[in-house]
């Protein structure tokens, strides 16, 4: 299965994008890069891999331009980094590939925040995972989401996983917070990142097929 490589047309700007729907899939996850990575992020394409072996598609993009980008306050400005995520899960469902499926967020960094903030905002979300995330930063938003949400941080990365706890208590909604022991912030170290992609596959197996249409029946 080879990605189709796009764009999404959002604006003036245009994201450059990577979508691999497998036949048969059970939903699309939209990655939500964060401090300034993009949809080459080696870490979130392996993630991306595993999850798309599970059979859910998967949607790597840029959140901001090369130009925006540059400008380190725009990766920091949670509202507008949601307000892009909101864009392209409209985009996604326009997609034939993707039409009808459950969608959920992958986010890592502020990336995670803006998926959270994105989500507090459309009750169709069917799934959140946060790899070493920043959820704090999604203030106010937290206990308006009803996404299942898992929380999955670095056991070595001691100032994050205090702001993850922080957060995990304001969360409302299905939630769960793993620790990965031995890791930190960029889950390098042997084992750490394959344990993020298992259980970020399993969360989407488990809540991705209960789209709200579902929950209506």
């Amino acid at each position: 299965m080879k990605p189709s490589i796009s764009s999404i047309p959002i604006g003036r700007a245009k994201l450059e994008a990577l979508l691999e729907v497998p036949d048969g899939a059970k939903g699309v996850v939209l990655f939500a890069h964060g401090s300034g990575s993009s949809r080459l992020s080696p870490r979130n394409a392996y993630v991306a891999r595993v999850v798309r072996e599970a059979g859910i598609g998967t949607l790597l993009f840029d959140l901001l331009t090369e130009d925006e980008a540059s400008d380190r306050s725009n990766v920091f400005d949670i509202e507008f980094l949601a307000a892009r995520l909101q864009a392209a899960t409209d985009w996604i469902r326009h997609i034939g590939s993707a039409q009808g499926l459950g969608i959920g967020y992958f986010g890592a960094s502020t990336g995670a925040a803006a998926a959270l903030v994105a989500a507090a905002g459309d009750e169709t979300i069917g799934a959140i995972v946060s790899r070493g995330g920043r959820p704090d930063l999604a203030g106010a938003a937290l206990p308006r989401v009803k996404a299942p949400t898992l929380l999955i941080v670095g056991g070595e990365d001691t100032e994050i996983i205090e702001l993850n706890e922080e957060a995990y208590e304001r969360l409302t909604c299905t939630k769960e917070l793993k620790i990965v022991p031995g890791a930190t912030h960029l889950f390098e170290e042997p084992g750490t990142l394959e344990e993020v992609a298992r259980l970020a596959r399993d969360w989407f197996k488990l809540h991705l097929r209960s789209s709200v249409t579902e929950r209506r029946r």
